[in-house]
């Protein structure tokens, strides 16, 4: 991996965990966070021996959402409306849009843009005290970075509006009985849970891991009768790649099938 200003990247066997690390600023989003992130998350996908991707921050937040200092909070709206298109975008389009599992583990407040990088990620656990937060209308603002795309998909339309206009600070305990969240874990154990949760994840075949995002995320825009063709498409992808064969060896074996992602 490149080097990084904004970030922490470290590995712990085939996850990959990358860290927002300004916790002075509260892992606000800066001008090179915001590209360095979207660098990051390519980076990610074209490395073979990553298998998943943890999205986090350093120190006492997640991320409290754009960095207000760094101009966004004086920009007129075409510069906002550039850097939207042009610098968050990309982000959030690389995690959704990766061939890798990604799993965000929330630390504190996850707030404004910050929420839609969480909720691009195909899981996400939470710490006991952390929480989601949408402060947009509370400042004459909409919702930006997609998240009235993402978390209308994880909710509902009623009750993503609900969360939009009235600026709920959303509790993981309730984040998780929504189905926004996969876990909650204590607060001091978050990081080592959460690393746990994405190992167990990454054990996983990583064809198939990476064919049912494809497929869940296909199925999020297309009828039934194209999603079904599109399942079969994929599993005759999988049926056919030497990892299911090796898979069904090492079953009648009673081995534990050793993937090799082809």
């Amino acid at each position: 991996m490149s080097d990084y200003e904004t970030l922490e990247i470290t590995r712990d066997g085939s996850v990959m965990t990358i860290a927002l690390n300004r916790p002075e600023k509260m892992n606000t989003f800066n001008t090179v966070l915001r590209r360095e992130i979207a660098r990051a998350a390519i980076e990610a996908d074209l490395d073979k021996s990553v298998r998943a991707v943890i999205l986090t921050g350093n120190g006492r937040a997640f991320s409290a959402g754009a960095d207000l200092s760094d101009g966004d909070g004086m920009a007129d709206g075409k510069a906002v409306e550039s850097d939207l298109n042009f610098e968050y975008k990309p982000g959030v389009l690389a995690i959704h849009n990766s061939s890798k599992p990604w799993i965000a583990v929330i630390n504190g407040p996850c707030a404004g843009i910050a929420y839609s990088y969480a909720m691009a990620c195909d899981l996400a656990c939470m710490g006991e005290s952390s929480y989601l937060y949408q402060p947009f209308s509370a400042i004459g603002l909409v919702p930006d970075g997609g998240a009235t795309w993402l978390i209308p998909r994880l909710v509902g339309t009623k009750r993503a509006y609900e969360l939009m206009a009235l600026g709920e600070k959303l509790s993981a305990e309730k984040a998780m009985a929504m189905g926004m969240v996969n876990r909650v874990f204590p607060d001091e154990t978050l990081r080592e849970d959460g690393l746990a949760y994405a190992q167990e994840v990454a054990e996983r075949s990583p064809l198939a891991l990476s064919y049912t995002k494809t497929a869940v995320n296909f199925g999020q825009t297309h009828n039934l009768d194209e999603t079904i063709s599109k399942e079969a498409a994929l599993q005759s992808i999988c049926i056919d790649s030497e990892d299911a064969k090796n898979a069904v060896i090492s079953f009648f074996n009673k081995q534990k099938p050793v993937w090799k992602g082809r």
